[in-house]
């Protein structure tokens, strides 16, 4: 099988693009749309799709995708992702990783994901990076070559896990495009922040209960949280507690 060669200078200049890119991107812009087309010619791959995990539904929505079949994604986001041997552990190392340091080949073409997903679209050798902020999953890029291709060796792990923290503040920033917290809303993240609960942030701000769980609600729906939690930490970082 031919290897892959090293990084080489063209690479060098498209990562650097890269980077400029992110740097530059309007939080408004679709992100991992617009990135694809660069990540399959930088990694040399055929496939990609990138995905964000939603805990409050614990499933993976809002796919986007390159060079793969909208209607066996359908059947992925209706079936398959529930039947998917490989992505949760990948899932859970958060940094660049082949597929088969979590499900060797040999195992994974025995597999119904493979032959009646993966395969029909051609997916053979599979590199993942899942972009995490603290414990929130901000997306997931799972990246493809096809059968007759190279394997991924090191250096697409080392281009990715070089992109990783230009990905992850660019897709912080495209998270902030919603609107704006209402003063109220702020007093009472802020609040939550601090480790009050609703009985405390009622009795300090002079608002009924469902008043309280109404702002905070807001405040998570805003700041695109799945609960409690993420809204604190994130208020957090954005308004360090003194």
């Amino acid at each position: 099988m031919n290897r892959v060669r090293d990084i080489v200078s063209q690479d060098l200049k498209l990562f650097g693009d890269i980077v400029v890119r992110l740097q530059r991107m309007d939080p408004s812009a679709d992100l991992r749309q617009s990135i694809l087309p660069d990540l399959l010619r930088l990694l040399r791959a055929d496939f990609v799709a990138s995905y964000v995990w939603r805990s409050e539904s614990a499933n993976f929505q809002q796919g986007v995708s390159l060079n793969m079949d909208p209607q066996n994604l359908k059947r992925y986001d209706d079936w398959f992702q529930f039947r998917d041997p490989m992505t949760a552990q990948l899932r859970q190392r958060r940094r660049a990783s082949f597929v088969e340091e979590v499900l060797p080949r040999r195992d994974m073409i025995r597999t119904e994901f493979y032959n009646d997903f993966l395969a029909r679209d051609g997916l053979h050798h599979g590199i993942n990076m899942y972009v995490f902020d603290g414990d929130r999953d901000l997306g997931d890029f799972r990246i493809w070559r096809a059968a007759g291709r190279p394997d991924f060796e090191s250096r697409e792990i080392d281009l990715l896990t070089g992109l990783e923290p230009f990905l992850r503040g660019a897709m912080l920033r495209g998270m902030h495009r919603y609107e704006d917290l209402t003063a109220r809303e702020s007093d009472v993240a802020s609040l939550v922040a601090r480790g009050c609960t609703d009985r405390d942030i009622s009795r300090l701000l002079n608002i009924g209960f469902a008043t309280v769980r109404t702002h905070i609600n807001n405040a998570m729906r805003k700041r695109c949280c799945a609960n409690r939690a993420e809204l604190a930490a994130l208020v957090a970082r954005e308004k360090p507690i003194s």
